[in-house]
């Protein structure tokens, strides 16, 4: 960089670092983007300045579901082997969030080796802009907020739009997930399941299917199909699941997965301590990237021992001798898996806490579309909270849930406290929230 830009730089880089300090100070908000806003106010290439203090590469990670599960798997890993990493951990994945990460995050006087940055998947082509990425994880595309991405062929443009910008950008896809299509190019990693068991369930449990369509608009058959739109599927035009470079088989248990990975005519055995399918995806997108990168097994399976949910994404916490459980929903696929992990644990309760802010999607309708109906024989006291907990409650009813255990209190902090005190030493409280409220939930748990 040249002088006046050098100088550009580091006054947006120590701008932002007083702006977050301030906030602490005043503020009881984490600050998350706000830094990342003034960053760009001084230095509108802040991101482009910035990717010079990376030493080796840059992982960008985005989909639907999964984004921040995977990216701190990744980050866990590289960590392990004793990179210096920066990585977004709070989540904050739009342009302002990553600015906000990588100018807390960076030491000017030493690069870091690895930069790990989950990105909303609608705002992957700004940030492509200005960072020139090494690697890119999609982990899937569902359903999701509608009002705000629109169809998921839309979504899926918007990240090809991204991936044009950088020819030698080498992309890891999720080869079970057809509406990933569009997204193949000649430097293409592809991971997935050959086969997928699940142990341990008691109940017969729907399946969160969803009706999805080729490009050539004809629907997809599938010979197995392991949730939502994931699975081996044919279209009749002649596209098929590719055969994955990475492919794996799982057994899914309450509270961990064991995968079996064949990578280069080699067999590896991991333990990933994190419940449900859906993290067995977001684990194996993880070491889709470890393998490439030539990271040991061993040393991917000591992250593994060491990884640390991010806060509400299958997060536990012990609270005054309590058990705690919190779990992001926010569509239908991704909040149905999350029920089937819980829907069978007797000694619990439940708090879903449903809001409609612009983060979570004005649009509520996709409550209608998720597995609730998991809850019909749950025996204990759901509670419903949020500026939607009345529409959640109706929903519950629809499932024949017996309604004499549920209440409703639109207040999040009164019902947290009062399904708190009213949760026996011995039981889990589950907590289900939307992610305006995961982040009310952050500082009242403190509060505990």
């Amino acid at each position: 960089m040249d002088t006046i830009k050098n100088l550009q730089f580091y006054s947006a880089l120590f701008g932002a670092k007083a702006a977050s300090k301030l906030l602490h100070l005043y503020s009881k908000n984490a600050g998350t983007s706000f830094p990342g806003v003034a960053a760009f106010k001084i230095d509108k290439d802040f991101l482009k300045d910035s990717s010079k203090f990376c030493n080796k590469k840059i992982i960008t990670i985005t989909g639907t579901n999964g984004k921040t599960t995977t990216s701190g798997i990744i980050a866990t890993i590289l960590k392990e082997q004793g990179e210096n990493v920066l990585h977004n951990q709070k989540g904050a994945n739009m342009p302002q969030g990553i600015a906000t990460a990588i100018a807390l995050g960076i030491n000017p006087f030493k690069k870091a080796d690895y930069f790990v940055l989950e990105n909303d998947e609608a705002y992957l082509s700004k940030v492509y802009d200005q960072i020139n990425a090494d690697y890119l994880v999609v982990t899937n595309l569902f359903h999701d907020q509608l009002d705000r991405y629109g169809e998921i062929e839309t979504t899926a443009k918007k990240i090809r739009t991204a991936i044009d910008k950088n020819p030698n950008l080498t992309v890891l896809l999720n080869a079970d997930d057809p509406m990933l299509k569009t997204l193949y190019t000649d430097n293409t990693i592809t991971y997935g399941f050959e086969s997928i068991e699940i142990v341990e369930n008691t109940t017969q449990i729907q399946k969160s299917i969803e009706n999805i369509y080729c490009t050539c608009k004809n629907k997809f058959k599938y010979s197995q199909n392991f949730y939502g739109h994931l699975g081996h599927y044919k279209c009749p035009c002649g596209y098929t699941r590719p055969t994955p470079q990475i492919n794996a088989t799982a057994k899914i248990y309450h509270d961990k997965s064991i995968l079996e990975v064949n990578y280069n005519n080699s067999k590896f055995t991991f333990e990933a301590h994190i419940p449900g399918l859906y993290n067995a995806y977001n684990a194996l997108a993880a070491i889709a990237v470890a393998l490439s990168l030539n990271v040991k097994s061993e040393i991917i399976q000591k992250a593994f021992d060491h990884y640390k949910s991010a806060f509400g994404r299958a997060e536990k916490l012990q609270i005054n001798g309590k058990n705690v459980f919190i779990q992001l929903i926010k569509n239908p696929v991704g909040a149905s898996e999350v029920i089937h992990t819980i829907c069978n644990d007797k000694d619990s309760k439940l708090l879903i806490a449903i809001n409609d802010e612009y983060a979570d999607g004005r649009d509520i309708s996709w409550l209608w579309d998720t597995d609730f109906d998991a809850f019909e024989n749950y025996p204990n006291t759901i509670y419903t909270t949020g500026n939607r907990a009345n529409d959640m409650a109706l929903r519950l009813k629809y499932t024949n849930y017996k309604s004499n255990k549920l209440q409703i209190i639109p207040n999040i902090e009164e019902a947290l406290n009062k399904a708190f005190s009213e949760l026996e030493q011995n039981e889990t409280l589950h907590i289900l929230p939307s992610y305006t409220t995961l982040l009310t939930m952050q500082n009242l748990l403190k509060k505990l």
